[in-house]
């Protein structure tokens, strides 16, 4: 069961929405087409038909279907020796995080990061420096940090700051990234018609100046890898878009990335703009071109690989697809698409190392905040579950008749074939055997704070499931530096009187503060309580509730998001107006009461680690 309410403080009929849904802890795989439009008979037999009649060589399921692992090209960054390689460039932590309620900590950022290389994307755009001072030493920490960890084939991932088309924003991106072993600067500016009068308010010629001259700046600056999108190219004019890439490439970029921005592109036409401006830009021949496509239609998965199959070599996306608005291209999708369909790509492939989807989904998840719908292809909460009776019938004759992927080609492992049983008496090896299975690397302090809780939740369960365990992972390990940890809570509610609550809260220079309140509900009333001792006056937006698995006795996790009344700003990409943070937490157990509170406390310390003064 899944409760969200956009305030629970408020009455009833003062909050915006209630939805409720069943959740499962298995997964569905969904066929997703690389075209938009309803497919044809012919269409369909293109993709599901071999190039010769024989029956041997039918693509039966996407794990089947693949030869050994073809080796990662050196990198250039004009240039891609193999043709066939598809560079594949994370904007997680940038775009990702414009999220409402999706701002994460540098620490939390460096996680991801790190997770990323281990995924094997080949550019991590780690930021947008000048947005704030946070942002600016998140991507200085990306840099230094994942930007120099050479792993022993050579593989190094590309740290990449974006910036808009002005000095001060290029420079503070390269001051941010020029540690790295490979660093870059993402530069743009918008060039559609709407943008250009209403936002800009600059001629043709004005910003194709601008473009020309910052580009050579970002190079001034030793930069020898620098990527420019024009902002809004879908709803650009094609002779307008030829001029000004041709300007940017004499100028000295190496990228030319090709957004989508506002999603409004049909799939054939995007893998048509692609294919027009490879053969229509002056010195196209000496670039990568890349895409970038937002979700606004649910198409940006199409129109991204309709763009690889139309020639550009280097796709831009997002872990579970998050992203402004509707989200962006997701990873996950692409990935599997164009190696599900590599017959139909031509022989497109990618270095990403599958079998680490799965657990950089899951630590997106829990470090956003941001939940994925139970239908999410790939790794969303059915993606890999059969219910129906036929399917069910067929799953146990035969997987293939109803999965064209093994689940663990993405590194998801089915809880009933896990083969081991935690109870609570299980010990710590058997745990840690567990969690390694499940993608987790934690170090010996880790294990043993969760194997405490975990023997908690085990006393109360007779059985502790993969969901409770990734639930006890995300309280205890995946959470912002503790600034407020909870001790204790008492509540006292009903229909007799107010609701009371009493909170123990341990500060980090390790006194204890308690504080009493009332409110009109347990949750309310905790919550104020903890306000009389934090003393950080906040709104809360949202607050929901989910049970991770099925029973009474289900571990409850809930994810709250907060906004400071005091002045937590950054800049935003865009638009470059100053906008006011979110801040996402959550918590879990199997008290409800508890689990807010330690929901609340995580979105307050998430809050208290960011900083306020911009960047210079």
């Amino acid at each position: 069961m899944a409760t969200v309410l956009r305030n629970p403080l408020l009455s009833p009929s003062a909050s915006t929405s209630v939805t409720s849904s069943q959740s499962h802890p298995n997964h569905l795989l969904l066929l997703r087409f690389p075209h938009s439009s309803k497919p044809s008979h012919s269409r369909l037999q293109s993709f599901f038909t071999p190039r010769t009649h024989t029956p041997s060589n039918l693509t039966i399921s996407c794990s089947q279907s693949q030869s050994s692992p073809r080796p990662r090209p050196p990198y250039i960054p004009n240039r891609i020796p193999d043709p066939s390689y598809v560079r594949i460039f994370d904007t997680t932590l940038r775009d990702g995080e414009q999220s409402p309620g999706a701002s994460m900590t540098s620490k939390e950022k460096l996680d991801i990061a790190r997770q990323l290389a281990k995924l094997g994307v080949d550019i991590i755009e780690a930021g947008f420096p000048a947005a704030s001072k946070d942002d600016f030493e998140a991507v200085k920490m990306i840099a230094n940090e994942v930007g120099n960890a050479v792993d022993d084939d050579g593989y190094v991932p590309v740290i990449c700051g974006l910036s808009r088309c002005n000095e001060k924003d290029i420079q503070t991106a390269w001051e941010a990234v020029k540690y790295a072993k490979r660093p870059r600067v993402h530069t743009f500016i918008a060039t559609s018609p709407i943008h250009m009068e209403y936002k800009l308010r600059k001629s043709k010629e004005q910003v194709i100046e601008i473009a020309r001259t910052m580009v050579k700046f970002a190079r001034s600056l030793g930069c020898d890898d620098v990527e420019f999108s024009p902002e809004d190219a879908g709803r650009s004019d094609r002779e307008f878009l030829y001029q000004i890439l041709g300007e940017v490439i004499k100028a000295g970029a190496t990228t030319l990335n090709i957004p989508d921005t506002v999603g409004i592109t049909m799939p054939g036409e995007f893998g048509q703009l692609i294919a027009d401006i490879k053969a229509n830009t002056p010195g196209i021949e000496n670039v990568i071109i890349s895409t970038h496509c937002q979700n606004d239609l649910g198409l940006s998965t199409a129109n991204t690989v309709e763009g690889a199959r139309a020639g550009a070599r280097q796709l831009e996306v997002t872990i579970n697809g998050i992203g402004e608005r509707a989200g962006n291209a997701s990873l996950e999708e692409v990935v599997m698409a164009l190696k599900c369909g590599e017959n139909f790509f031509k022989g497109l492939y990618t270095g990403i190392n599958t079998r680490h989807i799965y657990l950089t989904s899951r630590m997106v998840e829990e470090y956003t905040g941001l939940q994925l719908q139970p239908h999410k292809a790939l790794v969303g909460a059915n993606a890999f579950a059969h219910e129906s009776g036929i399917h069910q019938d067929g799953m146990l004759k035969h997987k293939e008749t109803y999965e064209i992927i093994s689940p663990d080609v993405i590194g998801f492992e089915r809880s009933n074939e896990a083969g081991i049983v935690l109870g609570k008496l299980s010990g710590r090896h058997a745990l840690k055997k567990r969690l390694e299975e499940l993608g987790y690397e934690l170090n010996d302090d880790q294990v043993q704070n969760l194997f405490w809780r975990f023997k908690a939740v085990a006393e109360q369960k007779k059985r502790v499931t993969d969901a409770d365990l990734r639930a006890l992972v995300s309280d205890e390990v995946f959470q912002a530096e503790p600034v407020w940890k909870l001790g204790d809570l008492q509540v006292t509610c009903g229909t007799l009187g107010l609701s009371t609550a009493t909170v123990k809260l341990y500060g980090v220079d390790g006194n204890t503060r308690v504080a009493c309140s009332v409110g009109t509900g347990p949750v309310d009333s905790a919550y104020k309580a903890v306000d009389l001792i934090v003393k950080e006056p906040v709104t809360l937006l949202e607050y929901s509730m989910n049970a991770v698995t099925e029973g009474i006795d289900a571990i409850a996790t809930t994810r709250v998001v907060i906004r400071g009344d005091k002045n937590h700003t950054s800049t935003h990409a865009l638009t470059g107006e100053p906008v006011h943070r979110t801040f996402s937490g959550t918590g879990a157990g199997m008290d409800v009461v508890v689990s807010s509170v330690k929901a609340y406390i995580s979105a307050l310390n998430k809050m208290s680690s960011f900083k306020d003064t911009p960047s210079t």
